[in-house]
């Protein structure tokens, strides 16, 4: 097992060339499912949970071909996915318990072939995940579903109708599995409630190269025209607002300036409007977005909401902020019960930090000293990485399969910009 040694003090100056979106890509994959011609990915990052999935495409049927990337960029290579054969409609417990994303086949699957049976799935133990929206969802359409022995099994010989779909409450991965799911149905179905994150958008944008009727993806309702077949296609996958703003945290945390190559303002607006009520310089650039410190953080209060809320899976970046700034800062989670889990760990490199049911108090300006940490899940762990760029001697980042989860080529990308980090045995 390997672990970052991450020594702090050094601030980071320079440019950070920003991956394709993990969570956009991982629907985008699911979504060759659905067309026996090929669909083509560009910008895929290199990430454990790309793999985890492509291994799981296999197992159904699918053939991948790699491509890799261009001029020896730290970012993103190009797969293309050949669904032609679905030769297996078992989505197995020994792949489907490393990764929550992979219950994303399921619509697709009963879409196309009729039929799914895919294992409950695993994943990061941030919080109660159910997965009773996809299913619901599902059986509006005319799936049946049962439940048993840890599988969730899904039939429609007949295909999926369209129908009217509303969520009690916003779920991104609901929204992406009845959508894909949809866009195979007879007839038109509506979405409502609906996840309005870019990935949403971003998944919908494939969907409709590739020959689907989809309207108002990115907004509350989204209007789905079934059609009797997709066809092949080529998407770049867009960039990974919730990388380029852990880098952008950092920026203001190293007292730096980074310029984040590619990242999209729009698709991380929250974030940059937290970061500059906590000091930060925020410039849109011809190329990406630019962060640089003013020399000084102070403290802020933020709250977890579906987009175009303040994202759940930038909390524990902004608190490892929140250590170092001045003043105190109150942070609400409002999306996951268990998404706290990360405060002990900071605590030990010298954080003050007091939780109070869904929220923590975070005494800042406080003096970080290094010492080997645990990381718990992926946003954790970066949090985590924070932390020890600023805090004094040596810090450990234990658990680095999570960070392997959804940072490409994280130590390099910080060296690049003048961290001094490496992976070593653990």
């Amino acid at each position: 097992m390997e672990k970052l040694v991450i020594t702090g003090g050094n601030a980071l100056h320079g440019t950070v060339p920003i991956s394709g979106a993990k969570n956009a890509a991982l629907p985008l994959m699911c979504a060759s499912l659905l067309s026996d011609e090929p669909l083509t990915l560009e910008n895929l990052p290199r990430l454990a949970d790309i793999t985890t999935l492509t291994d799981l495409l296999n197992h159904l049927g699918v053939t991948v071909t790699i491509e890799g990337g261009k001029g020896g960029r730290m970012t993103g290579r190009n797969l293309t996915f050949d669904a032609k054969n679905i030769n297996d409609t078992v989505a197995p417990y020994d792949i489907v318990r490393k990764m929550r994303a992979s219950i994303l086949v399921l619509g697709p699957l009963v879409a196309r072939a009729g039929e799914a049976i895919v294992s409950l799935p695993g994943g990061c133990a941030i919080g109660n995940r159910p997965i009773d929206l996809h299913l619901k969802a599902l059986e509006k359409l005319g799936a049946k579903i049962d439940v048993e022995q840890g599988y969730v099994r899904a039939s429609a010989p007949e295909g999926l109708k369209g129908g009217r779909v509303r969520f009690p409450f916003v779920s991104v991965g609901a929204t992406e599995n009845i959508l894909m799911a949809a866009s195979l149905a007879k007839g038109t179905t509506i979405i409502e409630n609906a996840a309005r994150e870019p990935e949403i958008a971003d998944l919908a944008a494939c969907l409709n190269a590739m020959g689907a009727r989809i309207k108002d993806a990115g907004h509350e309702t989204i209007t789905v025209e079934g059609v009797d077949r997709l066809h092949g296609a080529t998407h770049a996958v867009m960039p990974d607002r919730i990388e380029a703003g852990s880098y952008a945290v950092a920026a203001l945390m190293t007292r730096g300036d980074l310029l984040l190559e590619g990242a999209r303002a729009d698709d991380m607006q929250a974030t940059l409007d937290t970061l500059a009520d906590a000091g930060g310089i925020v410039s849109v650039e011809e190329d990406g977005v630019r962060i640089k410190s003013n020399g000084h953080v102070k403290g802020f209060n933020l709250v977890t909401q579906p987009f175009p809320g303040f994202a759940t899976d930038m909390q524990a970046q902004f608190m490892a902020l929140a250590c170092v700034a001045e003043g105190a800062s109150v942070i609400t989670e409002a999306i996951f019960e268990n998404r706290f889990m990360h405060v002990s760990e900071l605590c030990r490199l010298g954080a003050d930090i007091t939780v109070t049911g869904s929220s923590a108090t975070v005494r800042g300006a406080r003096f970080l000293k290094g010492a080997p940490v645990m990381a718990t899940d992926l946003r954790a762990s970066m949090g985590l990485a924070l932390a020890g760029l600023v805090a004094e001697g040596e810090t450990h980042v234990n658990r680095l399969y999570h960070l392997d989860r959804g940072y490409e080529r994280l130590e390099e990308k910080l060296r690049a910009v003048g961290a001094n980090v490496d992976r070593v045995p653990g």
